[in-house]
C-alpha cells in the first residue's frame, strides 16, 4: 500500500507556504521530508493528515482520493500521526496513556490488556508504567508517544520532527524505534531539519 501526496499548495492569504509538494512513501518504508525551520515540512504533514486541506493537489491512499476526508477518517484507514509537541496526556501515566487510545478500538477487554503489554515490553516503557506523563524525559515521552499511536495499528506514521526535545542518548533510542517501526511494515514519513541524524535511518 502507498500513501502519496501530489503537488500539494497550500496558501495563507495569498502567500504560498507550501508550494507543489509531493512525497510518497510505501509500507516498510522510511522517507523523509527535508529542510530547514519555516519550510512547511508541518503544514505539508497536516494536510496529509487531514488537519487542514490543501488549496490544489491531492492526497491518495492507493488509488483512493483521500483528500477530502476528515482526519479521523484517515486514521481509520491506518494513517497515525505524532506531533511535534508533547502529546502525552500529562496527568495520566503511561500505561493509562496507551489504554485510552486502546478502549476506542473494537478489541476486547482480555485483547486490550494484551496488546498493552505487548506495547509496553516493546518500548521498554515497564519501569516507568505507572509514571505520569508530565515526570517522563524526553525519550520516554517519544516512546510512549509512539506506542500509543500503534496502539490502532496504524499502516503508515507521520512523525513531525521526532527528535525535537529529545537528548543526544535518546535520539539514537528513537533512531531505533523508527527502525523497528520498518520492520513492522509500517510506512514512516519523517521531517526533521536536522539531515544527519535522519539520513542515518532513511
Amino acid at each position: 500500500m502507498m500513501l502519496r501526496a501530489e503537488n500539494i499548495i497550500k496558501r495563507y492569504k495569498g502567500r504560498p507556504v507550501v508550494n507543489g509538494v509531493s512525497v510518497e512513501v510505501g509500507q516498510g518504508e522510511i522517507v523523509g521530508l527535508l529542510g530547514p525551520n519555516g519550510a512547511g515540512k508541518t503544514t505539508s504533514f497536516y494536510m496529509i493528515v487531514g488537519l487542514i486541506k490543501p488549496n490544489e493537489g491531492n492526497i491518495y491512499l492507493d488509488n483512493e482520493d483521500i483528500t477530502e476526508l476528515a482526519m479521523y477518517r484517515r486514521a481509520q484507514k491506518g494513517i497515525g500521526y505524532l506531533p511535534q509537541e508533547a502529546s502525552v496526556f500529562r496527568k495520566l501515566s503511561v500505561e493509562d496513556n496507551i489504554l485510552a487510545i486502546l478502549e476506542m478500538t473494537k478489541l476486547s477487554k482480555q485483547d486490550r490488556e494484551a496488546k498493552l503489554e505487548s506495547l509496553i515490553a516493546e518500548f521498554g516503557l515497564g519501569h516507568v508504567r505507572t509514571n505520569r506523563g508530565d515526570v517522563l524525559s524526553g525519550g520516554e515521552r517519544r516512546r510512549t508517544e509512539i506506542a500509543r499511536a500503534l496502539a490502532t495499528d496504524p499502516r503508515f506514521i507521520l512523525l513531525d520532527e521526532p527528535f525535537a526535545g529529545v537528548d543526544p542518548i535518546a535520539v539514537e533510542d528513537i533512531q531505533g524505534i523508527v527502525t523497528q517501526l520498518k520492520e513492522r511494515n509500517i510506512g514512516v514519513l519523517i521531517t526533521d531539519h536536522n539531515v544527519q541524524e535522519t539520513l542515518s535511518i532513511t
